[in-house]
């Protein structure tokens, strides 16, 4: 007997024309994910488009002093307030962006390209190179990254290029552990042993065949790497260890104002509030990010 639905036609199965549809709170969720991208993504744009076009949108010079303004609160005037030295914060602030994303991005760069390349050639060649790679990374994952910077800071001075170096080789080992995770899968994947079998060396099939295959991931970690270079930065510069006066840093703003909460807020309040919002709008894009290219989790926003 074939099997009927309702009006008894006969050939049809009692589940044909089931729709699931999401409840309310799926919708809920959905819809607070997408305010909360495009949010960070407007947030993110201000800060950026600030940072770099300082020069044009900072209302006074960042370094200029004037005695008889100092300490005075936010106004029509003076957006942010001014500073013990008179100085307008909001041009400080905008400045001090611009010395963050310059460090935050090269670093980034930097430590993304190195650890990346150690962690996919030590993945796909294993052997001697892979141990010795793979603990030198247990040696840093050892040691907090605040911690491995103070040292290298000592070592090697506090110039921009040296931060900038510093933050670099205390971020690289994140990047060759996960990277190198991928590439143990992939070297075992078909494309990856018929390209072995054609004749194609390992240089080949490392940039053509695997490094294709791990750039999401890159991406990813690259997105969320910012927000933790641009605290470690922050935390040189407050300590006195990281960008240098006269040129202002979220840090170092952050530290000059810690004293005088009471009778100014803003000096530091301000620079830490948009050192917060960079951080996690960041973090919100590079969740989203994951969400999105990852294989196993089609999420929609």
């Amino acid at each position: 007997m074939s099997p009927t639905n309702e009006a008894g036609a006969p050939g049809e199965g009692i589940v044909k024309d089931v729709t699931i549809r999401p409840d309310a709170s799926s919708r809920s969720r959905f819809w607070l994910k997408r305010v909360q991208v495009y949010t960070a993504i407007i947030i993110l744009t201000i800060v950026v488009c600030g940072s770099l076009l300082n020069g044009l949108l900072a209302p006074y010079d960042p370094t200029a002093i004037s005695l008889s303004e100092t300490l005075k609160a936010p106004s029509a005037e003076h957006w942010f307030g001014t500073d013990q030295l008179g100085r307008d914060v909001l041009s400080r602030v905008m400045k001090g962006g611009q010395v963050s994303l310059l460090v935050a991005f090269s670093a980034v760069f930097i430590a993304g390209v190195l650890g990346g390349l150690i962690g996919v050639v030590a993945g796909y060649l294993g052997g001697v190179f892979d141990a010795v790679a793979m603990r030198c990374a247990d040696v840093q994952f050892a040691l907090p990254a605040v911690i491995l910077a103070l040292v290298l800071v000592g070592v090697i001075g506090s110039s921009l290029f040296n931060l900038i170096l510093i933050l670099s080789l205390a971020n690289w080992a994140r990047f060759a552990r996960i990277l190198r995770s991928d590439t143990l899968s992939l070297r075992e994947r078909g494309f990856v042993m018929l390209a072995k079998l054609s004749g194609a060396s390992s240089v080949r099939i490392i940039f053509y065949h695997i490094l294709p295959n791990v750039i999401s991931t890159f991406i990813v970690l690259a997105t969320l790497d910012i927000g933790i270079i641009i605290i470690l930065e922050a935390t040189l510069s407050f300590l006195g260890l990281g960008v240098q006066p006269p040129n202002p840093s979220w840090g170092s703003m952050i530290a000059d104002g810690r004293g005088i909460l009471e009778q100014a807020w803003w000096v530091s309040i301000l620079p830490g509030a948009m050192l917060i919002a960079t951080v996690l709008c960041g973090n919100i894009l590079g969740d989203t990010l994951r969400d999105r290219l990852s294989p196993t989790l089609s999420v929609k926003w």
